[in-house]
């Protein structure tokens, strides 16, 4: 009994052990606890499809050991008598852990929450998905900032010295880096004012394809031909852009000559064979057919329709249809297309 009345750095012996006795009592009740409720509410997951469940477990398993040991430690030390700076000490690095944790548990929050808006996004609007995954990102890089700021300021540290030293480092980094935080900043505009999404077919100068991935600083995009195509942020928004895949129908105009041989009856009826011939085809809305103008060879003609579908292959398969019924019928009336020609006259002196 003499033995646990001895004093060490301020308790008795007695007092070590029923501090001990608490911290490895805690640390086993909350391992047993987080085994337990991950075991049973992952059976309840796959039984419902609410996502809190789905939550739950992830946030359960994500509980680091590193701060259930911390979280027991300090909860046993709570009964000793510590002098000030130790008791200071635990009681940071307590706050510290649980920081740590919190962040984690932000993060895996956050994540579970990017996910789901993804998932409903991706099947309304296509061009939401960039913006919730880079304001994911954002989210995620503040969660962690204010870790850092919170756990620096429980050690005494001056933030307001050390913000103000990173803010002029950062006007050095930003110096120094003008064309990646150009392209940055850009890759936001993208996100947010949307002129293109994921699986849009766009154009861009010379280069066209099909958009496979927004990133921070270049977009890449899958030509026909196959390559993938690399475009800087910076350098696609300075450039025209074309995007096909919002196009809801296609304006076609074109246009042919036949020749001035063509009797007057029948230049004055191919307007109405032209209308006749395109409202003919279901996915074509006649604009107008006319005579157009007198050509160096021909009698011109021009006619516009739409397509009120914007896939390229419908559009070329009614532009086909609508050539052979032109050819067929100018066949039948005895119309003959124009060509290149010229006429000479002679005259003898």
């Amino acid at each position: 009994m003499a033995i646990l009345e001895s004093t060490f750095y301020g308790n008795t012996v007695s007092v070590w052990a029923i501090a001990a006795a608490i911290a490895v009592s805690v640390f086993f009740a909350l391992m047993i606890s987080k085994a337990v409720l991950v075991s049973r509410l992952s059976a309840l997951a796959e039984k419902t499809t609410m996502q809190v469940d789905d939550i739950a477990v992830d946030l359960l398993r994500r509980t680091k050991f590193f701060f259930v040991l911390v979280a027991a430690l300090y909860l046993g030390m709570l009964v000793l008598t510590l002098p000030e700076k130790a008791a200071v000490v635990v009681t940071k690095a307590f706050v510290i852990a649980f920081l740590a944790q919190a962040a984690i548990w932000g993060d895996a929050l956050i994540a579970h929450l990017i996910k789901r808006l993804v998932q409903k996004k991706a099947r309304e609007d296509a061009a939401a998905v960039a913006t919730v995954s880079m304001l994911g990102f954002i989210a995620r890089v503040i969660v962690w900032s204010g870790l850092v700021l919170l756990a620096l300021d429980n050690l005494d540290f001056n933030i307001t010295a050390l913000v103000a030293g990173l803010g002029i480092g950062g006007i050095a980094v930003a110096l120094a880096a003008q064309n990646v935080l150009s392209d940055v900043f850009a890759s936001l505009s993208i996100v947010l004012d949307k002129p293109f999404a994921v699986g849009d077919f766009i154009i861009v100068d010379e280069y066209l394809g099909t958009v496979e991935h927004i990133g921070m600083k270049s977009t890449l995009v899958r030509s026909l031909s196959g390559e993938q195509l690399v475009f800087s942020n910076n350098d696609l928004l300075n450039s025209r852009i074309r995007n096909y895949k919002r196009m809801f129908e296609r304006r076609i105009g074109f246009s042919f000559g036949v020749v001035y041989q063509t009797p007057y009856e029948k230049v004055a009826a191919i307007p109405s064979m032209l209308r006749e011939i395109v409202e003919s085809q279901d996915q074509a809305r006649f604009d107008r057919g006319h005579f157009k103008s007198y050509g160096d060879f021909s009698l011109n003609f021009e006619v516009v329709y739409y397509v009120k579908v914007p896939e390229y292959n419908i559009y070329m398969d009614i532009q086909q249809a609508i050539n052979l019924a032109i050819f067929k019928r100018f066949e039948q009336e005895g119309i003959e297309f124009a060509y290149p020609t010229q006429t000479l006259y002679l005259e003898k002196g």
